[in-house]
């Protein structure tokens, strides 16, 4: 059978003895791979320098203080908050018309039912109904938002606590207006879509 390849140390040349007395054993001498190693991952290993300009990357200049007061601004809670006060009033009116637009009973006088509605009457409860929704959805998403904000600057952290806690926060105040039980169920529901959106979103 083939034996396999062993490394075997190399063994320095010993010194030069007196006459008279015992040479000494030869010393074993490091291979030059083990001081390659060294410089790679060992502790003679210098740490790199990470340049995009080296890898043919575009260097970033630095920012100007324009630019950093806008980033201020834009990662503000009041930003935040009248960012998703816009968003969730298009997004309640977008909601309402579509409603009402499936709804068999827009238009319609509850006190003569056999009536057929105008067209002007129907768009008149679309409106009322999408604006309507869009109000809800607005001071909702403003709520979140700001409450977001401010839990994630209390701290420190951005993760998905912070959308548990402050959906916690909204459903409860919601809710607190119909009662204390209508609170506790605002508080756990708002919680867990909150911490549902987190997730698939991340």
């Amino acid at each position: 059978a083939e034996r396999p390849w062993v490394c075997m140390p190399i063994m320095a040349a010993p010194p030069p003895s007196a006459p008279g007395e015992p040479a000494p054993p030869p010393q074993p001498q490091p291979l030059q791979y083990s001081l390659l190693l060294q410089h790679l991952v060992g502790d003679k290993r210098q740490p790199r320098v990470w340049d995009p300009a080296t890898l043919g990357g575009i260097p970033c200049p630095p920012k100007s203080e324009e630019q950093k007061m806008v980033e201020r601004v834009m990662e503000s809670c009041p930003f935040k908050a009248a960012l998703a006060c816009v968003g969730g009033f298009v997004l309640g009116g977008a909601f309402g018309i579509f409603t009402a637009g499936i709804d068999t009973n827009v238009g319609f006088d509850p006190k003569d039912p056999y009536r057929t509605p105008t067209a002007k009457e129907v768009l008149k409860d679309m409106g009322q109904r999408g604006i309507s929704y869009a109000k809800n959805f607005a001071i909702v998403g403003a709520m979140f938002s700001c409450t977001e904000c401010m839990v994630e600057s209390y701290r420190g952290k951005s993760d998905w606590k912070n959308s548990v806690i402050s959906g916690c926060i909204t459903g409860g105040a919601i809710g607190f207006r119909a009662g204390l039980k209508a609170g506790v169920i605002g508080c756990g529901g708002f919680a867990a879509f909150s911490a549902a959106v987190d997730y698939y979103l991340r």
